[in-house]
């Protein structure tokens, strides 16, 4: 399952780069955490807890003060696509009830990419598959929900909760009826008076997703969350993944990228801006790769793991990673990347 979320990772990467480059520009860019200290609100614990499908249909049951019987996936879970050469969307995940009810639940921790008009592009998307070309009338057009949960107070209202549906202004209270709703979901609420308990315990585990935060007479369905939040946090193999996925795929790239830039431009003053910043570019890409495998074998060190097995967990050469041991042995216990990957290099 972790492989098919990175093979998804990589379909959708294309599309996404814009917004998370000005993410990183603006100091909102992701940092390295250890999978132990992450939280719910972090992508790649959501994306593994979200492998599951009763935690699915549990964060739905307890997003929306409903319950379901049953859920299944949709459209291959996570992709959805969109015509040739136009965007598609990587949902955090997306299922239907028995009834034909469709939930689309997406995990935002910081305040970027537009929200609002980024629900209304989803639900065009949830929408386009469900008829077929020729097919007359729009009765199957199953009702949608869109649901995001923030980190912040979009609105600034302090609700834990915003549920929005399509009114007429002309007539107070009039409903148009087209059976969408969208629901954003505030970590940071303060009207826990005016909502169930159970909807306030999950958005505060949500942003704190360790035992302290769990009440004691909390709902069961939010035990059972935290129970597998303990088994994720607890999985080699899951911290493996992590490791390789989210630092040496994502990050490498973004911070490889940036420097590439920065190099490319230097170099595009004397030799051409557009030849510079292709040099640049790629030897931004190497420096990063490098200091972040670098940082990822240093804390491995540190565990007490030998080369052997950080080479056999990471996919990499034994002889590459034996280098980084000796040279990261001189530079301890500060173990500076920087000067790591300059002792491998004299």
């Amino acid at each position: 399952m972790l492989k098919e979320m990175q093979k998804q990772n990589m379909q959708m990467r294309q599309e996404e780069a814009g917004e998370q480059s000005a993410a990183a520009r603006t100091g909102a860019g992701r940092h390295w955490t250890p999978l132990q200290e992450m939280n719910l609100i972090d992508d790649f614990l959501f994306d593994v807890m979200t492998t599951d499908l009763e935690a699915c249909r549990i964060i739905i049951e307890l997003s929306l003060n409903r319950k379901l019987r049953r859920i299944r996936w949709r459209e291959g879970q996570k992709v959805l696509h969109n015509l040739p050469g136009k965007r598609g969307v990587r949902m955090d995940f997306y299922a239907e009830d028995m009834e034909g009810n469709l939930f689309d639940v997406e995990m935002q921790k910081r305040n970027v990419g537009n929200i609002p008009k980024r629900t209304r592009f989803y639900q065009a998307l949830v929408d386009a598959p469900l008829l077929e070309r020729g097919e007359k009338g729009f009765d199957r057009l199953n009702s949608a929900y869109i649901v995001v949960i923030c980190g912040f107070d979009l609105y600034g209202f302090g609700k834990y909760r915003y549920t929005f549906g399509s009114y007429c202004e002309e007539v107070p209270g009039l409903i148009m009826g087209d059976g969408c709703k969208k629901i954003i979901l505030n970590t940071k609420g303060r009207n826990a008076d005016e909502v169930e308990k159970p909807l306030v315990d999950f958005l505060r585990y949500v942003e704190q997703s360790d035992d302290d935060a769990l009440p004691e007479d909390c709902d069961e369905r939010l035990r059972y969350l935290h129970a597998k939040v303990k088994h994720i946090k607890a999985s080699r193999g899951v911290e493996v993944s992590y490791m390789k996925m989210e630092e040496r795929d994502r990050l490498i790239r973004e911070e490889g990228m940036e420097k590439g830039m920065e190099i490319g431009i230097e170099k595009g003053i004397e030799k051409g801006i557009e030849k510079g910043i292709e040099k640049g570019m790629e030897r931004g890409i190497a420096v990063g790769s490098q200091k972040k495998l670098i940082q990822i074998v240093c804390v491995r060190l540190q565990r007490g793991d030998q080369p052997e097995q950080i080479a056999d967990d990471l996919g990499e050469e034994t002889a590459l990673i034996r280098r980084i041991c000796t040279a990261a042995q001189t530079c301890a216990p500060e173990y500076d990347c920087g000067k790591i990957l300059t002792q491998m290099e004299a």
